[in-house]
């Protein structure tokens, strides 16, 4: 089958596939391809332009002819059914609460026997709760942990699950809003949790200034661990108030980013103040499929009108399904 890929010349093979596998960009389902002078490695995805950069120089996009792997047995073959679960790191999470003991054991087994990279899985005792978003775990099988650390667009975050809130769901949607980041912009992470957000900005280099704030100390802890982990630089994590820190940017921010969909319309006054005249607002809600944006786009103006300010809506997103009837969705506002 006819895949995008690198074409590297075979000195240089193994130095593009280890980038390629750092940043999960090397398709495993099909044999790397060659020619005589060259490899053809192929692609899980289109790469970022900051990805590519890190490959030898020799490298280049091109297209191949690739054969197949020899499939091996997936957990949906050896359980008959396909397990739900979120892979993090090298955890697996499964995500039904409600199954009973001897169903969690068996998937969490196969899942250890099909999946080599998995090393442990856990089962979430309670849904995400409280001010930090945090869940209670029991872990199934193999290591007895819950830390790890993930990779996401050739990013490493070190989280413990039941210390911050993560999810790798969102990756897709990180990347979209690094789209709207332009050279020299300041970006606000107003609940910045570990970091997937601010130090994927901070790494492309777009920015000149994030700001990364969170309440939860554990969280920022590792979103500080994560910054020396991915030597990102012009990155500001602090802990706190994202209200009381809004105060002391205030005016600063060409992005601000709102990512606590359960809440973020409590901080809307505190995102207009952070943001300066044009600055967009990227609002993160849950909302029911009857209205999925009028009521959010409604408090954003609102908003907006106490501080004697206006909004131009700039894009409405729906992110993913949350529960029945339930989406989690994105709101670009423009503060002008």
């Amino acid at each position: 089958m006819k895949r995008q890929c690198i074409k590297i010349p075979k000195k240089k093979g193994e130095s593009a596939r280890r980038v390629l596998l750092d940043f999960e960009l090397l398709d495993n389902s099909l044999k790397i391809g060659l020619d005589e002078t060259f490899l053809y490695l192929p692609l899980s995805r289109e790469p970022l332009s900051h990805e590519l950069a890190d490959l030898p120089v020799e490298a280049e996009l091109s297209e191949f002819d690739f054969e197949p792997q020899e499939k091996k047995p997936t957990p949906q073959d050896l359980l008959g059914f396909n397990p739900a679960y979120e892979l993090i790191g090298d955890i697996a999470l499964l995500e039904d609460e409600s199954l009973d003991s001897q169903t969690a054991s068996k998937i969490a087994d196969v899942l250890l026997l099909a999946q080599p990279n998995i090393k442990t899985v856990v089962k979430p005792l309670t849904p995400v709760i409280g001010e930090f978003r945090l869940r209670e775990f029991e872990v199934i099988a193999g290591e007895l942990r819950t830390e790890t650390v993930h990779r996401e667009y050739g990013c490493r975050y070190k989280v413990d699950l039941a210390r911050a809130y993560f999810t790798p769901r969102l990756s897709t949607e990180r990347s979209r809003i690094l789209s709207w980041v332009k050279g020299g912009d300041t970006v606000v992470d107003m609940f910045a949790g570990v970091g997937p957000y601010s130090i994927l900005f901070a790494k492309s280099k777009k920015p000149l200034r994030v700001v990364a704030i969170d309440k939860n100390p554990d969280a920022v802890r590792y979103l500080r661990e994560n910054i020396t982990l991915n030597s990102a630089k012009n990155i500001d994590a602090i802990e706190g108030d994202a209200r009381e820190e809004a105060k002391r940017f205030a005016g600063t921010a060409d992005h601000v980013i709102m990512n606590l969909p359960h809440s973020a319309h409590e901080f809307l006054d505190s995102a207009v103040l952070l943001t300066k005249p044009g600055g967009i607002i990227h609002y993160y809600g849950m909302t029911h499929e009857d209205d999925l944006f009028e009521s959010s786009v409604e408090l954003i103006r609102k908003a907006a009108e106490k501080a004697g300010r206006k909004i131009e809506i700039l894009e409405e997103k729906v992110v993913r399904s949350y529960a029945p009837h339930q989406y989690n969705i994105c709101i670009e506002a423009k503060v002008i």
